[in-house]
């Protein structure tokens, strides 16, 4: 048994970004109500240059960027179309459109209509209003949930104060007053983009496409009074700084660090959503350095954090290690689009503290990871370890110097690696032995915060069930070497079995040091 290898998931290019259009294309109206359709375009592979004289804010074609009706889902389009023809306009907002302009496939899209949200529960018949503080709504389409916000809702919307004292820049109808309006109330500037997918225009108010083309994330307001609005920006930066590999503006820099230990403000439930858009869609290890750039690391993973401390590893260090070594080799195999279940990455974090309290033969890594692959066969695991030839990442002290060992006593190792690992995943859900884990680093924030519920945690441990002394019951192994993202995303534990194997083997013997 072979556990494959997939091609790394590309990182975006921003070569194509350089220059950029900035003329502004006259305002559509059309004389039917268009619908959005697959088309062709053909687009040419240098766009055009920056006008000085254009204004600050920008109407970009949406052909010149390069836009597709490809790039938006089905059921988007099914959405907008409906909308459209009830007379309302609609536009995609926010980090898709950020997406399409940099040609990565969009986590999810969301609509901003001017439908009042009622009007918008009458036009789809499967459809729900969520959230009290600003409530949307979730249409059931096709099999996913489109959340569609209304110009209406934002209007209402307590406790946030429009413009936040900056100017309307000049040369505004009052079409382009309400898009302002909305946009300057949102986070980043490089998520205050409007589409709208039938006038074929992206609306740029606040300066996305420069800091786009700078690779900055940078709040659309002061730093300081965006993150005391809401806290979960803050790692919202670090997701999306991570997610492109975009670097952080000073400004915004500097109230990350300042500000970092607010987010112990936020619910559990928020953290989590959180941490799992870092760890879970193939930015993890992008998202582990700047968390622990910023001092994040310290509040949330204070295990990882002292394990950073005890190696030396510094908050700019480009140096590698093992725990940013295995979610290397887990974001190869996702994307925005293909993530993994939270338990995944829950899991590596176990085994990985594990390894770090205590170092272990690189073969019963192996035969650990052969065990859980195929579904608790300790007998075939320990054979196709015994037979494993080429050489361990000797750069790990969590990897021990490796001896020989004779199946009875390599089946016995694999055995207490487990109830190690069974160990660490119950200390990482225990406030008492969070709070200790920093006790010896001063310098680092207090924090008891568990954000891991249970469900979690004991969705994880059953990663490992499989692995006894004897058990009646028989667990099924995966049989296909290709991954089903649907069942991962599910958290079906044959696939969340078979990528952890694979994530932990080629950690402990990446594939290049085989290669001659």
């Amino acid at each position: 048994m072979a556990i494959s290898t997939l091609k790394l998931v590309c990182k975006p290019n921003l070569l194509h970004l350089r220059p950029i259009p900035s003329q502004c294309v006259r305002k559509v109206v059309p004389r039917s109500v268009p619908s959005v359709e697959p088309e062709e375009c053909n687009r040419s592979s240098n766009l055009k240059q920056v006008n000085k004289k254009a204004p600050a804010w920008k109407k970009m074609n949406s052909k010149e960027l390069g836009f597709r009706n490809s790039m938006i889902a089905s059921p988007i389009k099914k959405v907008l179309n409906m909308l459209k023809k009830k007379g309302y306009n609609v536009y995609l907002v926010g980090g898709c459109v950020r997406d399409m302009i940099l040609r990565q496939t969009p986590k999810d899209f969301d609509i901003l209509t001017s439908a009042d949200l009622k009007e918008v529960m009458r036009t789809f018949s499967w459809c729900e209003i969520v959230g009290k503080r600003f409530p949307i709504c979730h249409v059931h389409m096709d099999g996913i949930i489109v959340e569609v916000s209304s110009f209406n809702t934002a209007k209402r919307k307590p406790g946030r104060h429009f413009a936040h004292d900056i100017e309307a820049p000049k040369g505004f109808d009052k079409e382009d007053y309400l898009r302002w309006r909305n946009c300057v109330n949102r986070d980043f500037t490089i998520n205050g983009f409007m589409f709208d997918p039938f006038a074929k225009i992206v609306y740029d108010y606040m300066g996305g496409m420069e800091d786009i083309i700078k690779a900055k994330v940078r709040t659309m307001v002061p730093a300081a009074t965006s993150f005391q609005e809401d806290c979960a920006r803050i790692l919202r930066a670090i997701r999306i700084a991570a997610r492109l590999g975009f670097s952080i503006s000073t400004e915004t820099a500097r109230s990350v660090k300042h500000l970092s230990y607010s987010i112990l403000r936020l619910d559990k439930g928020r953290l989590l959503m959180e941490m799992n858009y870092m760890l879970a869609y193939g930015s993890g290890e992008a998202s582990l350095r700047l968390l622990w750039k910023f001092g994040l690391l310290d509040i949330l993973l204070p295990f990882q954090a002292l394990y950073f401390v005890r190696h030396g590893f510094r908050r700019r260090d480009k140096r590698t290690n093992m725990l940013l070594s295995l979610f290397f080799n887990l974001d190869k195999l996702l994307a925005p689009n293909s993530p993994c279940h939270s338990s995944l990455w829950v899991g590596i974090l176990a085994l990985h503290k594990s390894l770090s309290d205590q170092p272990r033969n690189p073969l019963v890594i192996a035969a650990f990871s052969l065990a859980v692959h195929n579904g608790g066969n300790l007998l075939e695991a320990v054979d196709i370890a015994r037979r494993i030839n080429k050489p361990h990442d000797i750069r790990f002290p969590e990897l021990s110097d490796p001896c020989d060992l004779n199946a009875k006593a390599l089946e016995n190792e694999i055995l207490d690696l487990v109830e190690s690992v069974k160990v660490s995943l119950l200390q990482m859900t225990s406030r008492h032995s969070v709070a200790r884990a920093m006790v010896d680093y001063p310098q680092a924030p207090h924090s008891d915060m568990v954000f891991i519920p249970l469900g979690m945690y004991l969705k994880a441990l059953s990663i490992f069930d499989c692995l006894k002394v004897s058990s009646c019951k028989k667990f099924l192994s995966k049989k296909s070497r290709k991954i089903d993202y649907e069942s991962l995303a599910r958290g079906d534990l044959p696939e969340i079995r078979h990528l952890f194997a694979r994530v932990v083997f080629d950690t402990v013997y990446p594939l290049h040091l085989g290669q001659s």
